[in-house]
């Protein structure tokens, strides 16, 4: 049997859908700055900004649906943290940006491109399952996936660091090390967001 949690109403979820399709358009930005001479960052810093901005625009104004909705499609705890960690997983997309920005990186290790493949993936299936939370039966195998997702992310962390440590000098090192660190985190907020659906799923089961 479908498990739903009031499924007549599905505005906050859309919310919920919209943040995660702004990862996934920040994550293109971010990709275009990889790619892009120092002399277009600022431009497409900017782009990344807006992503950014309108993250935090879907952020509030679902805060300001929970408070003036009589029905919620579920508990108002479980739908803040959705929103929040995916708000702050948007924010290290846009310091990323910037930092790439700041540091005039022009060339990154295929390292970067390779953890930006797995957050586009991540927030790819986030879309859908945050469209898919009044009906949790469909969401065990999303929950499973973005981990999967995560631990591949940690392991491709781990490798970028060791080559970053033998190939380059201390503070060409620091300026790339901050970059990876970004990423990282924002593979491990969007693993955040798997872990609160299957909270979700474990106790409406």
């Amino acid at each position: 049997m479908k498990l739903r949690l009031f499924p007549q109403e599905t505005a906050g979820l859309n919310l919920l859908a919209q943040m995660a399709r702004q990862i996934t358009l920040a994550t293109g930005t971010l990709s275009e700055i990889l790619g892009a001479p120092a002399s277009e960052h600022a431009r497409l810093v900017e782009d990344m900004h807006n992503h950014e901005a309108k993250s935090a625009e879907l952020h509030f104004a679902l805060l300001t649906h929970m408070r003036t909705s009589f029905i919620n499609p579920l508990p108002r705890e479980d739908m803040y943290a959705l929103s929040r960690y995916l708000n702050e997983a948007l924010e290290k997309l846009d310091a990323a940006a910037e930092l790439v920005s700041l540091y005039k990186l022009e060339r990154l290790s295929k390292r970067a491109a390779d953890q930006l493949e797995i957050i586009s993936r991540q927030a790819e299936l986030t879309v859908e399952a945050m469209r898919q939370l009044n009906n949790l039966d469909d969401l065990e195998d999303y929950w499973i996936e973005i981990l999967r997702l995560a631990k591949r992310a940690e392991r491709t962390h781990r490798v970028w660091v060791a080559d970053m440590l033998h190939d380059m000098k201390a503070m060409t090192y620091a300026r790339h090390r901050d970059i990876a660190n970004q990423l990282v985190d924002v593979t491990k907020d969007m693993r955040r967001i798997a872990t609160q659906v299957g909270s979700i799923i474990v106790k409406e089961s």
